[in-house]
């Protein structure tokens, strides 16, 4: 009788924390992961468009295959401009992947050691980054460093600095966030010193760098450093959900066409980006995809080995609960899902 009560005990209770979970899951998410899966990608890229973006922007490369390119929704909802596969976007943090392979560059010509101190190549820093002096260059590439990330500053994206050394002001004082390499925090501060450290050591411009080394090899000529580069008709209007204005013209950092990211991220994964003995190097500190968000801005850019396929995905609305992010998350694997069926 006592093994029959406490069964029935613990199954009320465990049908009553699934009923609360159930109630706090947002209903748009779980809509979007049971959804029959479309026929094929461009069904699945307008279906996304039910779940409230603005615009979305797909682009697929499959080994042995012309690339192909998928959109829907709006370039610009204002004045009623489609969305163009083509269109400049905001990359955001995918930008780190071209900052960790101009890194790798840099250490296998032995200008840069992965192994050398942030108090080694920044002594005005010691004082004012804790553990300065044990912060290796790969622990900051790894976000194994501690320090604090400067987007996490109270009210950052009300007011983003504009200048780098702004946006190293807001952590410089403030305590590690954890011992290095004892655990791992994403934090933007790493990357901001690691783009420092590319123009202390080459002597010019971190994105000149990467043109000479990565782009222009790569005949990546629609890949740029900032808004003040492009002709804003040609990039894509961004829009933040309770925010009224197109974000467009708010400076964030690189813009790329879908097709010179998902380029750009095909020879990073087949090392055609790589010089001798530098792909090694690169295993070692950094992965092979990534994704980015600025407000307005979402991108995600994947290698599937085992199809041997690019995807990538923009889509042009954010929210400030990131429940957009998590969505298109769950389209991408939709996206996938198909890709995969069509290669059985």
């Amino acid at each position: 009788m006592k093994k029959s009560k406490t069964k029935r005990i613990l199954r009320i209770t465990l049908l009553i924390g699934t009923i609360i979970t159930l109630y706090f899951v947002p209903w748009t998410l779980l809509k979007a992961w049971i959804l029959p899966l479309s026929n094929n990608v461009q069904e699945e890229v307008n279906e996304a468009m039910k779940f409230g973006y603005d615009g979305m922007i797909v682009y697929v490369d499959e080994a042995g295959k012309p690339p192909a390119f998928y959109s829907t929704g709006w370039k610009d909802k204002k004045n009623k401009i489609p969305a163009d596969p083509h269109s400049l976007f905001k990359i955001a943090s995918n930008s780190k992947l071209y900052v960790a392979v101009a890194i790798t560059k840099l250490v296998k010509d032995n200008r840069l050691s992965l192994d050398k101190t942030l108090a080694e190549y920044f002594p005005e820093l010691i004082g004012k980054i804790e553990n300065a002096d044990k912060i290796t260059l790969r622990l900051m590439i790894q976000h194994r460093s501690g320090i604090p990330n400067f987007t996490d500053s109270p009210n950052y994206w009300k007011h983003p600095p504009e200048s780098s050394k702004e946006k190293l002001d807001l952590i410089l004082n403030l305590p590690a966030n954890f011992v290095p390499d004892e655990d791992y925090e994403y934090s933007n501060t790493n990357y901001l010193l690691l783009s420092k450290l590319i123009e202390k050591v080459v002597g010019y411009n971190k994105f000149q760098y990467i043109k000479e080394e990565i782009l222009i090899p790569l005949n990546l000529n629609k890949t740029f450093s900032s808004l003040s580069e492009v002709n804003l008709d040609d990039v894509m209007s961004g829009y933040h959900i309770g925010h009224p204005y197109d974000l467009k013209t708010d400076d964030h950092g690189m813009l790329a066409t879908a097709e010179d990211l998902g380029i750009f991220l095909r020879a990073l994964n087949d090392g055609s980006v790589f010089n001798e003995g530098e792909q090694e190097i690169y295993s070692s500190i950094y992965k092979y995809n990534h994704a980015g968000w600025v407000p307005g801005y979402q991108s995600f850019s994947e290698y599937y080995e085992d199809i041997d396929t690019i995807v990538i995905l923009f889509n042009n609305t954010t929210d400030p609960k990131l429940y957009m992010w998590n969505l298109s998350e769950i389209i991408m694997n939709r996206i996938v899902k198909i890709l995969r069926n069509k290669q059985k």
